[in-house]
């Protein structure tokens, strides 16, 4: 069982456009932490909704004087309102959950109760269904998810961002210096001890998923290009592929050369050149998307600008709830 320390949970929730289905959230998880019994403070992140959201955390901190709201000063993307979350959170533990209610708070006080009776120093979500979810997105999740484990290693399929972090897990990943993140990525590469929960995701109750073709695949990208070289080292194969088959056919043409028959195949040369110009491209697009990584990592612009903060009540959280100076070191 876990020493006595700080047993806070800080649930932080990334929103964008959500209007008043982030009050419902709040209510919902504020629900099932107090007849849970858990102490806990709620942190909403507002990542520049152009919508009334804002607005409606406003209007909720009286209602609910354990929420911390944080706005950005425009859409920095999901990722980065996470890490702002992790940032102010100030629980012994800290859960990552979604707005729209499709990480059902219900499975929280079971998270909490691992992590407190357990060593473990990350319990994850993951799915068992993945609901009502067009095709097209559930074959293109398969299809990124196979692929992260053919690049990096580390198999994500079923994984989500519905995960609770030990204080010392959360400590690690605030001092990564890194600009791409991918919030799940990283999780799986610091290799902590973990427990599982699942869930089946249940249907939307307001509003759709702010997920575009566009936004998936930036994140596709993001995220294949932060934890593998193997793009980079597929160029070289395929370089290695087409100085082999140049052999060959150079040969080829020598010989026939050489014993004074005609040298045809002019459609050949044609498409030859087609494919190895579309190689180049394909490769220099690969190593540009690498370059423009390296570009945001030096540039060393902050991860997101707080346009505003709504703190809570000085009241509502209980003293005995305070950061522990001393943390757990043992592994």
């Amino acid at each position: 069982m876990r020493p006595a320390e700080n047993t806070m949970l800080s649930v932080v929730i990334p929103s964008y456009c959500e209007g008043s289905g982030v009050i419902e959230t709040i209510a919902a998880v504020a629900g099932v932490l107090r007849d849970a019994g858990i102490p806990y403070e709620i942190i909403v992140i507002d990542d520049g909704s152009t919508d009334d959201t804002w607005s409606f955390l406003e209007r909720a901190r009286p209602e609910h004087p354990r929420l911390r709201a944080i706005r950005f000063s425009r859409n920095f993307g999901k990722e980065a309102a996470i890490w702002a979350g992790l940032r102010h959170a100030s629980g012994g533990a800290v859960l990552v959950m979604d707005a729209d209610l499709q990480h059902p708070p219900e499975r929280i006080p079971e998270m909490h109760r691992i992590w407190r009776d357990t060593r473990v120093d990350v319990v994850e979500a993951v799915k068992t269904h993945r609901g009502k979810e067009p095709l097209l997105n559930r074959l293109g999740a398969h299809l990124f998810y196979a692929l992260m484990n053919r690049l990096s290693g580390f198999d994500l399929d079923r994984a989500t961002d519905f995960k609770l972090l030990d204080r010392r897990a959360v400590d690690l990943l605030l001092r990564l210096e890194e600009r791409n993140l991918f919030f799940r990525g990283i999780v799986a590469w610091m290799g902590f001890k973990r427990a599982r929960v699942t869930f089946s995701v249940p249907d939307r109750t307001q509003g759709r998923s702010k997920w575009t073709f566009v936004k998936l695949a930036g994140l596709f990208t993001r995220s294949i290009t932060a934890f593998s070289t193997l793009p980079l080292q597929l160029i070289t194969l395929a370089g290695l592929l087409f100085l082999i088959f140049s052999l060959i056919l150079g040969t080829k043409v020598f010989v026939q050369w050489w014993m004074g028959e005609a040298v045809e195949g002019f459609t050949t040369v044609i498409l030859l050149l087609e494919i190895i110009g579309s190689l180049l491209m394909l490769s220099l697009g690969i190593l540009g998307t690498y370059l423009a990584r390296i570009y945001e990592e030096v540039k060393r612009r902050p991860l997101y600008v707080e346009a505003a903060v709504l703190e809570p009540e000085p009241a509502a959280i209980d003293p005995d709830d305070a950061p522990a100076e001393t943390r757990r070191s043992d592994a």
